[in-house]
């Protein structure tokens, strides 16, 4: 008996028409695990059956065949869509991921046997409220401790991702991972090495968004898995910051992804905003360590590595910027210009996830709490620019480039370099953003393109502010 674990009606349902037949069904996996960390909500559940795919599909009207080779059904009922898989033991694993050939059993006991932590290894029958520990998972989740099923070189030899899914449980839950599991996990790299690159980004993604991103990492790092999925980032291990950081280039970015607002794109680029200082670290005057460029650096090396993952081109895209744009250095001499030349680059857009990357990378750099009382005047001048709505961008402008055809000036470099021109005018003095002003600026640029002097002076778009 499991007291005060509110079993919703419709998985009670299934549980009932199975048992209707002679079969059981039981609450398996992350449900019943949820419950014993005292989850207020749960919202998914699985369950384990002795019956087979083809009876559970004719007693549902609902059921999709997911998984049906190896034993699995969905069976959609209200709101919830739960995984039923028939009672099993595997074969081999031959990808490093599915076993090769199932054979279904009849005992529950012995279907838990296959599975990867003590944790996610219990069932609930919901019928006769009997509970099936074999492994001791539940001691194991009193302790908090992430324990595999049997020999864990086995269990990861299995599936290459189970060492990776230990280090993201222990990120999620705050749980250590038991001394033998976490021991097996450089012996089994051949398998990790098999696994598909899109489920190892999306357990990192787990890991960066879990409630101490840094724990996840650390481990990952000492397990050896840091230099088979990031490798970009083994070099900041030991690059020293002295007169700038309490911290090694390493610790100081695994700090940042903590102290980051719990969004992937900022908690990527402060993953990845100060990964090439290694690469960039140079003597200075006095011989302390500079860093000139290292945003660059940092952002090719972010772009090799989120490829290399598969993430998607609009999420590549946002972390590169931020990473490019996090080394901004406001003070209150800067002109309205100054600010508008800011936001022109960075785009009104991206302003406040790079103040939020920038106040995780304040945090790491001391190890203090997040704090954006610093960056208040800056964000105080910039809301009273954006609220002048002036132009900051080229569609903003008050001319297009069909206008500027009109007079004579022929699409291509040469108006683009106008049209950057004019911008940068009209950030200077934004009362010249008006159609007949910068009509006759673009005409005098065209004047001196027909005779010859290329614009000079007109690429100032982008300078630095």
């Amino acid at each position: 008996m499991l007291p005060l674990f509110r079993i919703p009606e419709e998985i009670r349902h299934i549980a009932e028409t199975v048992r209707n037949t002679g079969k059981k069904a039981y609450i398996v996996g992350g449900a019943l695990r949820d419950y014993f960390l005292r989850r207020p909500v749960i919202n998914d559940y699985d369950m384990a059956t002795d019956a087979s795919p083809q009876e559970i599909t004719s007693l549902f009207p609902r059921v999709i065949p997911t998984g049906i080779k190896h034993g699995t059904v969905t069976i959609l009922a209200g709101r919830y869509a739960v995984e039923m898989t028939t009672f099993r033991v595997e074969g081999v694993y031959a990808d490093g991921r599915r076993p090769d050939a199932v054979t279904f059993v009849a005992d529950i006991d012995e279907d838990l046997s296959r599975r990867d932590f003590t944790m996610n290894a219990m069932a609930f029958d919901p019928i006769s409220a009997e509970l099936h520990d074999p492994f001791g998972g539940q001691s194991d989740i009193k302790k908090r401790s992430i324990r595999s099923v049997g020999n864990p070189a086995l269990r990861f030899a299995e599936d290459g991702l189970r060492a990776l899914r230990a280090i993201r449980f222990s990120a999620q839950l705050g749980f250590s991972i038991e001394e033998a599991t976490f021991s097996a996990i450089p012996s089994t790299m051949h398998t990790f090495r098999q696994v598909s690159r899109e489920r190892v980004r999306d357990e990192l993604q787990k890991i960066l968004l879990s409630s101490s991103p840094s724990t996840g990492l650390r481990l990952l790092e000492s397990s050896g898995l840091l230099a088979e999925i990031l490798p970009e980032l083994l070099p900041a291990r030991g690059c020293q910051q002295k007169g700038m950081h309490a911290f090694d280039v390493m610790d100081h970015l695994y700090l940042s992804v903590d102290a980051a607002r719990s969004d992937l794109i900022i908690r990527l680029a402060a993953l990845f905003h100060d990964a090439g200082k290694p690469a960039a670290c140079a003597p200075g005057q006095d011989g302390s360590p500079t860093f000139y460029n290292h945003e660059a650096i940092s952002a090719r090396l972010a772009s090799v590595a989120m490829r290399r993952l598969k993430f998607s081109n609009e999420t590549i895209d946002a972390v590169l910027h931020l990473v490019k744009n996090h080394m901004f250095n406001y003070t209150e001499n800067w002109t309205d210009a100054a600010v508008r030349r800011f936001i022109a680059r960075v785009g009104p857009e991206s302003i406040e996830d790079l103040f939020f990357l920038r106040i995780a990378d304040a945090a790491a750099t001391a190890g203090t709490k997040p704090d954006a009382r610093p960056l208040e005047p800056f964000r105080k001048r910039l809301e009273s620019i954006l609220a002048e709505a002036g132009a900051l961008s080229l569609k903003d402008l008050a001319v297009s480039g069909n206008d500027l055809a009109t007079i004579g000036i022929p699409r291509g470099p040469a108006m683009g370099r106008i049209l950057g021109a004019l911008l940068e005018t009209v950030l200077d003095d934004p009362a010249q953003n008006t159609k007949a002003s910068l009509l006759r600026i673009a005409e005098s640029m065209k004047s001196r393109l027909l005779r010859g002097k290329a614009c000079d002076g007109i690429e100032a778009a982008g300078d630095d502010v």
